[in-house]
């Protein structure tokens, strides 16, 4: 499977790592960190120096009961560092974290070449014509409810089989708007008890039958430390043990704070090929 970003190909016969920078200052792991412009320059730099393949910019934290802001919040915290960064960076492929159309719109517009939508259009029914319309990648994830309320008893008679048809549905409302690039992500710790993510870990492999690009995002989420009784500092370890069981079974894409352990994770599992 290939991508084209904007004249840029990826090429999934190795996966790929997609470098994670929070302009957030509420995120759980890196809030506040990266808020000016300076510091998402050095990070930026930091991941593309490691290894990234793609750098995702986040500018809404996607937390459990986030404090949601508003459209022009997220504009102004994320588009002058996006434009500086593209200048910056001219050769890197850029990913935009949003579920908001127009945010999306704007970001094309600075030469961002995926949209990662938590909602997979849920939230604002104008964001798959508009990816269409640019014939920008696009990752649609799996999310039960909204951030507020994803992990109040989140249910499931069968949660492999309930994601994988949720996936065909939507491959299905991409194409009617055009999207053809397409990428899935399970949405791990999106509406999911720490079983039930364990769970689609356990049986990754059967999205494969989408023919689409898988990416996962475990990177020191509550069910590693949570598993391990840690805090998320300490859970990088548990990162790279479930990055390794995703490539395993056929993970295309890890969306990582820790770019060099995952790009190492790759390479050691390439040896098993």
């Amino acid at each position: 499977m290939t991508l084209n970003c904007n004249g840029k190909i990826l090429d999934f016969k190795i996966p790929k790592v997609m470098g994670i920078l929070n302009l957030t200052p509420d995120s759980f792991h890196d809030g506040g960190k990266y808020q000016s412009i300076k510091l998402a320059i050095k990070r930026c730099h930091e991941m593309l120096n490691q290894g990234a393949d793609i750098i995702d910019i986040g500018a809404v934290s996607s937390r459990p009961g986030p404090n949601i802001i508003s459209e022009k919040e997220e504009f102004d915290r994320l588009i002058p560092v996006l434009r500086t960064l593209v200048k910056e960076f001219n050769s890197a492929i850029f990913s935009i974290d949003t579920y908001r159309s127009q945010i999306a719109k704007a970001s094309i517009d600075e030469g961002a070449s995926i949209i990662n939508d938590i909602t997979a259009g849920k939230f604002d029914s104008n964001m798959l014509p508009l990816v269409g319309k640019h014939n920008t990648i696009y990752v649609a994830m799996h999310m039960r409810g909204d951030p507020h309320k994803m992990q109040k008893n989140p249910i499931y008679k069968d949660i492999g089989s309930e994601l994988l048809s949720f996936f065909s549905d939507k491959i299905k409302s991409c194409q009617l708007n055009k999207v053809h690039n397409v990428i899935i992500d399970p949405g791990f710790g999106f509406g999911k008890e720490i079983n039930q993510n364990f769970e689609i870990l356990k049986n990754l492999e059967i999205f494969q039958e989408l023919n689409v690009p898988i990416l996962v995002g475990f990177s020191r989420k509550s069910m590693i430390y949570k598993s391990l009784k840690i805090q998320p500092v300490d859970a990088l370890n548990g990162t790279s043990v479930l990055n390794t069981v995703a490539l395993l079974k056929k993970a295309n894409i890890l969306r990582v704070h820790d770019v060099k352990e995952a790009k190492e994770s790759i390479e050691l599992c390439r040896k098993l090929v």
